[in-house]
């Protein structure tokens, strides 16, 4: 079932799950079989349900018990975005930073490793390191989710990083090192920096939203770390233009 994004059904079941008004949720999902499944939008660019339940900024009222409704009558957890992307809505869960989301389409069966982040195509802890947050990203850590080198950088989980270069695994390129080394300054973690910096890291590379570790860990407000960095080196990238 596709609806426009304006007609009077959808602007009235997307009201109700952002309010978290389960009781009418219910009423409108037995009135209108189908509508679990339902896409909102147009052929070339729609979403689920689900998407709208995890849609930024997150953390609507009741969202799991909303989620769990959804799912109890029909909504498919695995679900992607129709569009320029193709998310599910795992993804917006944790780039919304909404953990009670998070665990509830985990335990409705949600797949911890599906792919289809806007970062790189990847996974959901891609979307959580990437934007910050840090709590979602934790979780799906605690919960079994693979990481990546610039993600364990991200987190700070230095047993991770290191068993990347850990023989039998081969040492990563040096562009991963230095992306690694931007997302420890990201996190706001000075030992995996400075073990990345040992490591090739460049120290002064303008990766992401044009910014430096020390831009990042700036705007991050790791003081300590920013004193750390400019002790060795570290400048902006206003410096650099």
């Amino acid at each position: 079932m596709l609806i426009g994004a304006h007609e009077p059904l959808a602007v009235e079941v997307a009201a109700v799950i952002r309010a978290g008004d389960v009781r009418r949720l219910r009423a409108l999902l037995a009135a209108h079989p189908g509508l679990a499944g339902a896409r909102l939008g147009d052929e070339l660019v729609n979403r689920t349900l689900l998407h709208v339940a995890t849609d930024w900024p997150g953390h609507y009222p009741n969202g799991p018990a909303v989620v769990a409704e959804l799912v109890e009558a029909g909504a498919d957890v695995a679900a992607r975005f129709t569009g320029p992307h193709a998310e599910t809505p795992l993804h917006w869960a944790a780039s919304c930073d909404d953990v009670a989301v998070l665990d509830t389409l985990l335990d409705l069966g949600a797949d911890i490793e599906v792919d289809g982040s806007v970062i790189a195509g990847g996974t959901a802890l891609a979307d959580a390191v990437a934007f910050g947050q840090w709590h979602a990203a934790r979780r799906l850590l605690e919960r079994g989710a693979r990481t990546t080198l610039w993600q364990a950088a991200g987190l700070g989980e230095l047993d991770l990083v290191a068993a990347c270069f850990t023989p039998p695994a081969t040492a990563p390129p040096a562009i991963e090192v230095t992306e690694a080394l931007w997302c420890a300054c990201h996190g706001g973690h000075r030992p995996t920096a400075a073990y990345l910096l040992e490591r090739g890291g460049d120290i002064n590379w303008v990766g992401y939203d044009e910014m430096t570790p020390l831009d990042i860990a700036a705007r991050a407000g790791h003081t300590e770390l920013v004193a750390w960095l400019r002790g060795r080196g570290a400048k902006s990238a206003q410096d650099r233009a």
